[in-house]
């Protein structure tokens, strides 16, 4: 698909075209969803600007070609379908199993924080929940592919996995949550 024209004047009225031509509101639940997977992607985008670690780097620009297909299946409106697959759940699974091995066990709730990536990889994260809120809210009246709610739910603790092994790999300490009860 070419876009000759950026501009069409169907949101001046607040409306939008889904990928199979059928106008919605701007306040949809389908184009929250994949409003919000969108802005994810220009996140990680920020991310990979801070140079991480190659492990990360290379995971996360595969990560950004996923999430513009799941966002154009979720934009179709079920003209386009199968775009992530049980592969892309699959690979996400080993980045955080290859990971977490080079990671000491998580004893205590952490903060976000550390380096710059590290603390956008937690930022990441934070709006890949929202996004994966976004997805079951449309899911409740409109139907989302299993794989697409899968693979959201898999990217955050990826992206919580990563901002930790960003944080060991500088050096920096993690920040812990200093629970109340345990001060007193």
């Amino acid at each position: 698909m070419r876009l000759t024209k950026i501009y069409t004047r169907t949101g001046d009225k607040g409306n939008t075209r889904l990928a199979n031509g059928e106008e919605v509101s701007k306040d949809s639940s389908r184009v929250a969803a994949y409003g919000d997977v969108d802005e994810l992607n220009s996140v990680i985008g920020l991310v990979l600007t801070e140079k991480p670690h190659e492990k990360l780097e290379s995971a996360l620009s595969s990560i950004q070609h996923t999430l513009f297909d799941l966002g154009g299946e979720l934009a179709s409106d079920g003209m386009i379908e199968g775009l992530v697959t049980d592969q892309h759940v699959l690979s996400l699974e080993q980045h955080i199993d290859e990971m977490n091995m080079e990671l000491p066990p998580l004893e205590e709730f952490i903060l976000p924080g550390g380096t710059k990536s590290a603390s956008m990889l937690h930022l990441a994260r934070t709006v890949c929940r929202r996004a994966e809120r976004s997805i079951i809210t449309l899911n409740q009246s409109e139907t989302v592919a299993p794989k697409i709610i899968e693979y959201i739910n898999r990217l955050s603790d990826l992206l919580f996995v990563m901002a930790r092994f960003e944080n060991q790999r500088s050096g920096n300490q993690e920040v812990y949550w200093k629970n109340p009860r345990k001060q007193v």
